[in-house]
């Protein structure tokens, strides 16, 4: 099995002239800006979708954002069903059964404990990726100095006083987050545009609808939960995963996982912004350590870029 940073697709003849002189910066930093926008996009959906659940529950939630995304990206990419091997196809599915995975999860963590601590341990499992996934001995340190900013975030002394099932549901949500990254790599390099991405949305909503039929019944289509949910699986889903399938294009996944450690800030932004969450002197300190890692770790990156 190959780690993402080998499954990641080789530049294009014009992404590798970008890596020259002044168009250089702007290539090397488009993948940057897109994974920021996903994760602003994702995290205010995030948020939204937890002033939801009173009215759908944490299984009708997810399974809207599932569906709605589904068919979204279905309507404007129109996959083609045909001329794809086993093994695309397979891909294809484990990709959706990881992304229905990765939100039943979260979701059923932010029902039981804040935003900002379910957020800020389900970004170890990309954070445990990096560390595996690089090949250089700095990202290390980008991994080591964002993991402190993470716990620091937490409290500093740990998530004891938090429900333990909400825990350990954000950290299979991270374990699943991590697996997204690497069959998202995969995905992308076996599907033109996002047409692997809407197939996968697709599998992942006809395996969560059951479970979300059966938790919420008839308030899945009540007017106004249909349309807070379908501005979560637009925020949330689809502009945030065709954002980075872009990005992980052209962006090193171990790169990406370091990045990632920027979610726990967007979500306290998210959370003061629309659910009245403030920010103490720790936390904020913690968004200091993991910017200062995310913008390490692109710094790195730009600079491989030039050399290579």
């Amino acid at each position: 099995m190959n780690t993402p940073d080998t499954a990641t697709p080789a530049p294009s003849a014009a992404a590798a002239k970008a890596t020259r002189g002044g168009p250089a910066r702007r290539g090397s930093l488009g993948p940057v800006g897109l994974v920021l926008a996903g994760g602003v996009s994702v995290q205010f959906g995030g948020a939204l979708a937890v002033s939801l659940m009173p009215r759908a529950g944490a299984l009708g939630v997810v399974a809207l954002r599932l569906l709605v995304a589904a068919v979204v990206l279905l309507l404007v990419c129109r996959p083609r069903l045909r001329g794809h091997s086993r093994a695309d196809w397979g891909t294809a599915v484990v990709f959706g059964i990881t992304l229905a995975a990765m939100n039943g999860l979260f979701y059923q963590a932010a029902d039981r404990i804040p935003l900002g601590p379910a957020v800020t341990l389900e970004v170890l499992g990309p954070l445990a990726l990096s560390v595996l996934a690089s090949r250089r001995a700095v990202n290390l340190v980008w991994a080591g100095l964002a993991l402190a900013g993470v716990f620091l975030l937490g409290g500093g002394s740990g998530f004891g006083d938090l429900d333990p099932v909400g825990v350990a549901f954000a950290l299979g949500a991270g374990a699943m987050w991590a697996a997204y990254i690497v069959f998202s790599v995969r995905v992308g390099r076996r599907f033109p545009q996002a047409d692997g991405l809407a197939l996968a949305m697709a599998v992942g909503a006809l395996l969560f609808l059951p479970l979300g039929i059966a938790g919420s019944g008839a308030k899945l289509v009540d007017p106004v939960v249909l349309g807070l949910g379908a501005a979560v699986a637009l925020l949330s889903s689809v502009l945030p995963y065709t954002l980075e399938l872009l990005a992980l294009r052209r962006l090193p996944a171990s790169t990406f996982a370091i990045m990632m450690s920027l979610e726990p800030a967007l979500a306290a932004a998210a959370g003061f912004l629309l659910l009245g969450q403030t920010l103490s002197l720790m936390e904020a300190a913690a968004i200091a350590l993991v910017i200062a890692a995310s913008m390490g770790a692109v710094r790195t990156q730009v600079g491989s870029a030039r050399h290579n």
